[in-house]
């Protein structure tokens, strides 16, 4: 008992008498929806003082709100996080590159960027990864050469598009805002026009 009021003591937590509340019954969207940790089992909403608790995770995920936990801070971060993360770390794709002569655009080295000019194949794509820890995908690209028929952002697990759109020249470098809450994995893909390339700066695209 000692041993346990110390860890109580020294992690700031607060022993209660609390009951867990197995009556209470959910709808999200008008859709039962029944709360479950990571691996699936069934958990229940704690009643106490006259307040119900519900776990964070398993609701976040329910409201599509991004969650994740850094246990150096004891921090819980819900949505969108304060401070941006370049889609630079972990990126992999033969077509990245941090050679001057293409990583450059309206006069701006962007030094590593995701630059394909099609060279036979009009099809380009790469994936993304996610994890579920992020609210927003910001997505820089621009098409180069030529109009970029088709480009779409694609959930890899559903297979459901988030966004889907052409890209013309004349637009310059823009900004998809793409909400990916709960998202693992993402494949984002263009179709390319003869003599058209994507680019794609991975330093100033970002989740958050």
């Amino acid at each position: 008992m000692s041993t346990s009021a110390g860890v109580y003591a020294g992690s700031n937590l607060q022993q209660i008498k609390a009951y867990l509340n197995l009556s209470m019954k959910f709808q999200v969207n008008g859709k039962p929806f029944q709360p479950q940790n990571d691996k699936g089992a069934v958990i229940a909403p704690i009643s106490y003082n006259g307040s119900t608790y519900l776990p964070v995770r398993a609701m976040s995920k329910a409201l599509g709100v991004a969650i994740e936990y850094d246990n150096k801070t004891n921090t819980i971060f819900l949505g969108e996080k304060g401070v941006g993360v370049s889609i630079a770390d972990g990126f992999d794709s033969n077509f990245r590159t941090k050679d001057p002569q293409l990583t450059s655009y309206n006069g701006k080295d962007y030094k590593d960027v995701f630059f394909n000019n099609a060279d036979g194949n009009r099809s380009s794509g790469f994936m993304l990864y996610p994890k579920g820890k992020y609210q927003k995908l910001y997505l820089q690209v621009a098409a180069v050469g030529e109009d970029i028929e088709e480009f779409f952002v694609q959930d890899s697990d559903t297979d459901a598009k988030l966004e889907i759109d052409t890209i013309d020249v004349s637009e310059g470098l823009i900004t998809f805002e793409i909400d990916i809450s709960g998202v693992e994995t993402l494949f984002v893909h263009s179709n390319l026009k003869d003599g058209g390339s994507i680019f794609i700066p991975l330093t100033t695209s970002y989740y958050k």
